[in-house]
């Protein structure tokens, strides 16, 4: 079954400047759990140390953010798209 991490500019140097990833996961978490492991450059940018997602990433499946879902724990379906959004600051 194939889904899509999409990449957003500000990651995709640590991806080799990939502007999609394809993944065989099953949920969210073993989709960004993939992705950290086949390009260990990105980790710190999703994960703290204590290796628990960073808050100011935002992720979407299709169109819904998984935090009006089932969390990291989101099922994932063919054909599903995974968004991960940096959130930005300004002022």
């Amino acid at each position: 079954m194939k889904k899509t991490i999409l990449i957003p500019t500000p990651l995709r140097p640590f991806i080799n400047q990939q502007e999609e990833v394809e993944t065989t996961a099953t949920t969210v978490d073993e989709a960004l759990q993939d992705l950290a492991l086949n390009f260990p450059k990105i980790k710190q940018h999703l994960y703290d140390k204590e290796d628990n997602l960073r808050k100011f990433i935002n992720i979407y499946v299709n169109d819904s953010d998984i935090r009006d879902l089932n969390g990291v724990e989101t099922p994932l379906n063919e054909n599903d798209e995974i968004s991960l959004v940096p959130a930005i600051a300004g002022g």
